[in-house]
């Protein structure tokens, strides 16, 4: 089993290019899109198992509120757990085994590392679990059942296109010098936000309007183990010593806010101009400073709507009934293409902040 980097995953990473709503033609078949079958069903006060990651955003804190109190008012009897700070997948392993033990009839994962849980999700598939893949796709095993996430290369899609608007509205003519910021390389999204923005910068970066000042281009290159903000902080100051010391930079392609406030905390050290940076999660303290001028976007995607789609499926599970799902051909985890239930990620700018945000409780009043 291998991460994004590796050979098993750029199966799953060429299948998505299929995906419709990302208007590209990807590869896939139905051939695992009936294979998780109807559930039987299951008592409705039965055991539902949540493991998390590491609290390392905003989104992964309230998606373990969000679970403990939805499949509670469900009537299901909630075990949410986290993995340990060290984000090491050692933690997630032995909590799904745990959790397969209890009887759990439902195991949603988001994955800690995509590629080192085969073996958990089988055992709890043997145990008679199903398992649902939750923001994060789980790769080469057969035993997964669903998948339920953002389009996550259409985010990467957002994130590129935002980062040529933002530079070209503050400069009209290019080229621009820019740098690349990619995830952790064992999360599998990392790889796929980075594939997703890169199909509207490569073209760019081919015709010349678009300079990677520090040569950085690859995955390997960019990658931020962890998503932590120190790593991304210390990358962005060893690019501004060693490349822009008189040099102009006009865009950072940041994958999420936790590093993209990381990125501009390094530039405003220096003394330098904050230029067009991109986010993902629309975290508060990044929406504050888009608001303020700062940070140039965030994608919204309402983790209360993804644990919504997340409780619908155990709900109707526990019924007997299929899960409602929108894509049955795009997404091959390197063994099968997994049923797969998609929300629409959106791209937010001080311009249509107030709208984006206008019925989310705890982001709406920064917007006004």
């Amino acid at each position: 089993m291998r991460n994004f980097f590796g050979k098993s995953v750029a199966v799953g990473a060429i299948a998505m290019l299929a995906l419709t709503a990302c208007g590209s033609g990807r590869e896939g078949d139905d051939s695992g899109s009936g294979d998780s079958g109807s559930a039987k069903g299951f008592e409705a006060n039965s055991v539902i198992g949540v493991a998390l990651p590491a609290k390392t955003s905003e989104n992964w804190v309230l998606a373990g509120d969000l679970f403990t109190n939805g499949l509670k008012e469900a009537g299901f009897q909630a075990d949410v757990q986290y993995a340990g700070a060290s984000t090491t997948v050692a933690d997630q392993q032995q909590q799904i085994t745990a959790m397969t033990t209890k009887g759990a009839k439902v195991i949603i994962i988001g994955a800690t590392d995509a590629a080192q849980l085969s073996t958990q999700v089988a055992a709890a598939h043997a145990a008679g679990a199903k398992v649902i893949a939750y923001d994060r796709l789980i790769l080469n095993t057969p035993d997964l059942d669903y998948y339920v996430a953002f389009d996550n290369r259409k985010v990467g899609q957002l994130q590129g296109q935002a980062l040529l608007d933002g530079m070209k509205a503050k400069k009209p003519t290019g080229p621009y010098t820019i740098e690349l910021f990619s995830g952790s390389p064992d999360d599998n999204n990392a790889g796929v936000f980075f594939q997703g923005a890169m199909d509207v910068l490569q073209p760019e970066i081919d015709k010349g309007n678009v300079v990677v000042g520090s040569g950085q281009k690859e995955v390997k290159q960019t990658a931020i183990q962890g998503w932590k903000a120190e790593g991304a902080q210390a990358r962005m100051d060893q690019l501004l010593t060693s490349t822009y010391g008189s040099k102009e930079l006009d865009g950072v392609l940041s994958p999420n806010d936790t590093l993209a406030r990381a990125i501009i905390q390094s530039i405003k050290s220096r003394g330098k101009t904050v230029p067009v940076v991109t986010g993902q999660d629309s975290e508060v303290e990044s929406v504050k400073s888009i608001m303020n001028g700062e940070q140039y976007m965030t994608i919204n995607k309402d983790t209360r709507n993804l644990v919504k789609e997340s409780i619908n499926m155990v709900k109707a599970l526990q019924g007997g009934q299929e899960p409602q799902i929108n894509d049955t051909k795009s997404y091959n985890n390197g063994t099968k293409v997994v049923p797969t239930y998609l929300l629409p990620p959106v791209a937010v700018t001080k311009a249509n902040a107030a709208e984006a945000y206008a019925n989310d409780p705890k982001l709406a009043p920064l917007t006004k």
